[in-house]
């Protein structure tokens, strides 16, 4: 029993690093993009976009369509900013998961090369 757990840890943190990134970075990838999908989808920006030219409350003179128009391309940049925004957090968040284990060893070695020193 002991033999199975010791090999089954050690081989468990020999595979870690070959796991995180492989499948751990394609999975915090896949998680990444449906975020942002996800998000895309709260925010409605396609829907805003694609309405841009319809006249919002049945308004069909020009007055109603000209504030329409005006107030849906404001949304659309309100909502595109806010889009970006995310985007470049969930890019934030996908370079944090390939740069932390580096970070990690970085700092273990710096902390015995402290011990030695």
């Amino acid at each position: 029993m002991l033999k199975f757990v010791g090999i089954e840890l050690i081989g468990d943190v020999l595979y870690w690093p070959l796991w995180w990134y492989t499948q751990g970075v394609v999975n915090a990838g896949r998680f990444c993009i449906r975020e942002l999908v996800a998000q895309e989808e709260r925010l409605g920006l396609t829907i805003w976009a694609t309405n841009i030219f319809t006249p919002m409350f049945g308004q069909y003179d020009w007055e109603g369509r000209l504030i329409s128009f005006f107030m849906r391309l404001l949304q659309i940049i309100v909502r595109g900013v806010a889009l970006l925004v995310w985007a470049v957090v969930m890019v934030a968040l996908f370079l944090g998961w390939l740069l932390l284990p580096l970070l990690i060893a970085y700092q273990i070695v710096l902390n015995v090369w402290a011990l030695f020193t």
